[in-house]
C-alpha cells in the first residue's frame, strides 16, 4: 500500500470529510413494514394450472422418468383435486404422486432442472394480475410468501423468480444429499399451511392480524381464515361462496372466467393429451372398481 505524504494524507481525510458531508442522502424509498406481510397459495392463484405437474412434465421431457410415473402422478392430482377434501386416501394418494419422481435423486440435480424447467413452461403461465398483487405488497414494504403444497425446492425457485421473500412448501426427506421418497411430516395443504404460517408469524415477528392471503380453493380456508385480510383469486364455486358472505375481495382473472375444477394446465399439445389420457384413466380405474 503506497502511503502519501503527511500533508497529503491529512488533504486526502479532509477531502474525503467534506465529501461524505455535502453529498445528499436520500432516505428509503421503501419503508419496510415488518409486522405485516402477504401469503399466496401458487397453483390457480399465482399461475395457471398445478406447478408441480409441468414440473413433472419437465422432468419427463429430460428422460427422469418415464410417461407411465407421469400418468399415475396426474391421475393423483385429479384424484386429489376433484374431491376437494382433506380424505386420507386422496392425501395418500397425492403424497405418492408427488414423491414417485425424485426418490433416489441428487437435492442438487433436481434443484438445477426446476431452474431450467421455470423457464421453459412456467414463466409464461403466471397470471399478471396476481403477480401486479404481489408487487403491491412488495412496494408497500411488506415481505411476501408463497404457501404450497408445491416442493419447497420448486417453490423457492418461483419466490426468487418472481422477485418475493421466501416460500413454504412441502419439505421431502433428504440423506446424503439425495431424495429418500419420504416426506418430512406429510404434505403441506389445508390446516398444514396454516400450522406452516403460524410458525413463520412467530419466527418473524409477524402480525397476522395486519397480513393478507391469497388462494383459489376453499381447502385454503384454514390459511385464509388465519389473516386480517383474506383474498380470493380465481375463486372456485365454494370460496367464492364463502368470499361473498364475508365480503373479501375477489379477484377474477381467468378469460370469460372458464375455470376447470382439477387444476389442469391450460396448454395444448402433449400436456393435454397425457392430462386427457390420465383422466381417461381414473374414470376406467373407477368404473372397474365399481
Amino acid at each position: 500500500m503506497t502511503l502519501l505524504p503527511q500533508g497529503r494524507s491529512d488533504q486526502a481525510a479532509l477531502a474525503g470529510a467534506a465529501a461524505a458531508a455535502a453529498t445528499a442522502v436520500s432516505p428509503p424509498s421503501i419503508v419496510p413494514d415488518l409486522r405485516a406481510g402477504a401469503f399466496f397459495d401458487v397453483d390457480n392463484t399465482l399461475m395457471r394450472g398445478a406447478s408441480i405437474y409441468y414440473f413433472a412434465k419437465g422432468l419427463a421431457a429430460r428422460r427422469m422418468f418415464g410417461t407411465r410415473d407421469l400418468a399415475k402422478m396426474v391421475i393423483g392430482q385429479l384424484m386429489f383435486r376433484m374431491r376437494g377434501q382433506e380424505n386420507s386416501d386422496h392425501i395418500d394418494a397425492a403424497r405418492e404422486a408427488a414423491l414417485a419422481f425424485v426418490a433416489g435423486q441428487k437435492v442438487a440435480d433436481i434443484v438445477a432442472l426446476g431452474e431450467e424447467i421455470y423457464d421453459d413452461t412456467m414463466a409464461d403461465r403466471i397470471w399478471e394480475g396476481s403477480r401486479e398483487l404481489t408487487q403491491v405488497h412488495l412496494d408497500a414494504g411488506q415481505r411476501v410468501w408463497l404457501v404450497t403444497a408445491t416442493p419447497i425446492e420448486l417453490a423457492s425457485i418461483l419466490a426468487r423468480r418472481l422477485g418475493l421473500t421466501g416460500a413454504l412448501g412441502t419439505v421431502a426427506e433428504t440423506e446424503d444429499g439425495r431424495y429418500t421418497g419420504r416426506l418430512v411430516g406429510g404434505l403441506l395443504h389445508g390446516e398444514a399451511k396454516a400450522a406452516a404460517m403460524l410458525a413463520l408469524a412467530e419466527r418473524e415477528n409477524l402480525d397476522l392480524s395486519l397480513c393478507s392471503a391469497y388462494s383459489d380453493s376453499a381447502n385454503d380456508l384454514p390459511m385464509l381464515s388465519l389473516v386480517g385480510h383474506p383474498n380470493a383469486v380465481n375463486p372456485d364455486a365454494a370460496l367464492r361462496a364463502v368470499a361473498q358472505e364475508n365480503q373479501w375481495p375477489i379477484h377474477e382473472f381467468r378469460r370469460g372466467r372458464r375455470a376447470t375444477a382439477i387444476a389442469l394446465p391450460v396448454a395444448a399439445g402433449a400436456g393435454v393429451v397425457v392430462g386427457g389420457i390420465a383422466a381417461g384413466l381414473a374414470v376406467r380405474r373407477r368404473r372397474l372398481s365399481e
